[in-house]
Parts: structure tokens; C-alpha cells; sequence
């Protein structure tokens, strides 16, 4: 939209890192773990502990986008997501981004610290991971 562009209008950069966060959070929930409901219910998040961009193309007024997510690695206190925002239609890439999430306890607010994934969260996470790998007959990750 138009306040999403700068001066040269093209998008303003700000906005990839929101809407990379917005997907990862959609991408948990596709997953069936909402990160809502696991700080609730069990005092665990997936902070953020580091992201990047990497722009290719510009993205410009009224063009429509979408953005793939998918797990890029798991290790036992993170998960690395990949983003690739892309043209809708011709699936040019315009962005590619990551997002570094740390497991957290979060019981206490004022002390939380990284802990390990829990098993049956990593699970899922697994196995969300080896569907988006090749040879998979789906697109790769969630738009």
C-alpha cells in the first residue's frame, strides 16, 4: 500500500521485517502451535534472537506478493526460519529473509532463559521440515 512505500516508491525496507515476523508466527500457527497459547499454557516462547534481509528486487505499488515460509534448521534451543517473498504469478524473488527463534522459559518474566525445544514441539517441527524437503510433491513451505 501507499505507506508502505518510501521516497523512491518502493516498499520502505521496515516493512519486510514485519511482515517476515507476521509470517512466522502464521507459520507456527499452521503448524498447530500457537504462540500464544504455548506462553499461556506452558511459559514457553520463541523469541526472536536474530533476522535478516536480503533484497533482490524492489516491490512497488499495488503489486501482489507472497511469501513462503519454511524451517531451515533445527537445532536443540532453535529453529531457523526461511522467508521468500516473491511476485505473485511469476514467482520472481524479491526478498530473502530469516528469522533465528530461540526457545524460552518464560515462567518467570523478569529471568527467562533459553531452554531445549520440547520433544513434542520439535516433532512438529521435524516433521514440517521433511515435508518441505526435496522430492516433496508440495510447494515448499507455508504461504
Amino acid at each position: 500500500m501507499w505507506g508502505d512505500l518510501d521516497s523512491l516508491r518502493i516498499v520502505f525496507y521496515p516493512r519486510y521485517y514485519e511482515w517476515i515476523d507476521a509470517c512466522g508466527h502464521l507459520f507456527f500457527e499452521d503448524l498447530g502451535l500457537r504462540l500464544g497459547d504455548l506462553w499461556k499454557e506452558r511459559s514457553i516462547l520463541f523469541g526472536l534472537v536474530e533476522t535478516s534481509c536480503r533484497y533482490l528486487r524492489p516491490g512497488r505499488y499495488h503489486e501482489e506478493i507472497e511469501i513462503v515460509t519454511s524451517i531451515q534448521e533445527i537445532r536443540s534451543k532453535t529453529v531457523l526460519l526461511r522467508h521468500v517473498i516473491q511476485r505473485a504469478g511469476s514467482g520472481e524473488i524479491m526478498v530473502e529473509g530469516s528469522e533465528n527463534r530461540v526457545c524460552l522459559d518464560c515462567s518467570d518474566p523478569e529471568s527467562f532463559f533459553a531452554i531445549r525445544i520440547p520433544e513434542d514441539i520439535e516433532r512438529v517441527l521435524r516433521q514440517a521440515m521433511a515435508q518441505d524437503s526435496p522430492g516433496d510433491s508440495r510447494p515448499d513451505g507455508v504461504s
